[in-house]
């Protein structure tokens, strides 16, 4: 696949955007093009956006994708692209056809019915979200927004979010929300690397600013949604999202300090953990593990802390759960040196392989992955540190450029550390290596190793 992306003129990928008045925007025939029914324009086209606008697509409805990256155009243009089974076929169904146009122009999004807002809401390296790219593309789209567009945010942020970024400048322009323009949130749900959680079999919620904004907006997602549950109001579904992840986040720290007391007690934790599955009540199994990647878990809770401290309001669960969260990575290190001494082998110097460097099983992903700051901080001990994972053959350290090892049994190891493990990929190899410090809890083959 190829694809030529539109462009703006501006060799860093932004748009300029000139805003218009209400009474002119959309509404004077002869200087902009009417809405178009049944069309979606999906901003920012990462691991939420891609497969949003490609469910929407494959349901017939017409899609218009904008992101500032040429590079991540290309990417998707050409397939090289991190997507489900499900999802790389939608794309070649679509792609360069009438339902799906791709562009770098955000003027693609003049004539769309509804417009969905998918960037990326991280936190920096003190914890503090990063707004950045939300801010400023909720004022491009606040700037060209028409009448009669329903405009739908769907990043993971902060309370108080689609009224302050989106509703409010939006009647600043002289709109009338819930009347002539509609505003609603619905955090996406997206589970990148498993297949039964696509959009179309997994729930929404929505909110919207008046119970109009919220009709419409679940109109739109009923196409690509198993169900959507509609809320009061768009900070419901603001704190509704804030939950989901702060719940996942509390309870994998409690299965990593479950982890460590099973092992004080010789007890399995697995065993422990699928024996307390089989209630069919009051529980749900969590699993431990070297720590938790990706743009939700390690990053949605602070959200919430930001805001609270900014209320002067504290969250110990919560703060307890993160702290706990955040210092995983140091405990697996920590657990790989007692591992070595044991066997009479420094830290420093030793030869150790990091067995799969992304945040989670089946993905090409390593952001927040606990992996990388294992790694950094095996380097900062001087440990001689090197990796193997079949879907990323390079990461970013502290020390430098790293390229992962193409035939790591072959490798004189004196540490395996088993971090994440692919399906389809053959392991069987570790079980060779003579000392092996599983992190995965999923080793119960090799009879030797050690966990966490």
């Amino acid at each position: 696949m190829t694809i030529s992306a539109q462009r703006t003129g501006r060799t860093d990928g932004s748009v300029t955007v000139r805003p218009a008045s209400p009474s002119r925007a959309g509404r004077t025939r002869s200087t902009a093009p009417a809405i178009r029914p049944r069309t979606v324009g999906v901003v920012g086209l990462g691991y939420v956006g891609l497969p949003t606008a490609l469910a929407l697509a494959d349901a017939g409805v017409v899609v218009a994708g904008y992101d500032i990256s040429e590079a991540r155009l290309a990417a998707i243009g050409e397939g090289a692209v991190d997507l489900l089974d499900v999802d790389r076929k939608r794309l070649e169904r679509v792609f360069g056809s009438d339902t799906l146009t791709l562009s770098q122009d955000g003027s693609v999004l003049a004539d769309v019915e509804t417009i969905l807002i998918c960037v990326p809401t991280p936190v920096d390296a003190h914890l503090v979200p990063d707004l950045s790219a939300l801010s400023a593309c909720c004022a491009a789209v606040v700037a060209t927004a028409r009448p009669g567009q329903t405009i739908v945010l769907t990043s993971t942020t902060y309370v108080g979010c689609t009224r302050e970024l989106l509703a409010e400048p939006l009647e600043r322009r002289g709109f009338t929300i819930g009347s002539d323009i509609f505003v609603a949130f619905s955090p996406e749900r997206i589970d990148p690397g498993v297949s039964a959680h696509v959009p179309e079999s997994t729930p929404r919620v929505v909110g919207g600013v008046t119970s109009e904004c919220t009709a419409r907006a679940v109109r739109v997602l009923a196409d690509v949604s198993a169900a959507v549950h509609p809320l009061s109001s768009p900070e419901t579904a603001e704190l509704t999202k804030l939950l989901e992840n702060t719940f996942r986040a509390v309870n994998i720290a409690l299965a990593n300090e479950f982890a460590g007391i099973a092992r004080e007690f010789r007890v399995d934790v697995m065993e422990v953990i699928e024996a307390a599955a089989t209630k069919p009540y009051g529980y749900m199994p969590f699993y431990p593990g070297p720590g938790v990647g990706g743009h939700c878990i390690p990053c949605d809770p602070h959200y919430l802390l930001w805001q609270l401290k900014a209320n002067r309001r504290q969250s110990p669960v919560t703060e307890a759960a993160m702290t706990s969260i955040a210092a995983r990575p140091h405990s697996v290190v920590d657990r790989a040196q007692e591992v070595l001494g044991r066997s009479g082998i420094p830290l420093a110097g030793a030869r150790v392989l990091v067995v799969g460097v992304a945040y989670k099983p089946g993905v090409a992903d390593v952001r927040e992955s606990p992996a990388l700051e294992i790694l950094d901080e095996l380097g900062r001990r001087d440990a001689r540190v090197a990796f193997t994972d079949a879907m990323v053959d390079h990461v970013h350290t502290a020390s430098g450029l790293l390229f992962g090892e193409t035939d790591p049994e072959s490798g004189d190891w004196d540490l395996v550390i088993a971090h994440t493990l692919h399906p389809g990929v053959d392991h069987s190899w570790i079980s060779t290596a003579s000392v092996v410090l599983d992190a995965t809890y999923k080793l119960e083959e090799v009879a030797h190793r050690d966990i966490l």
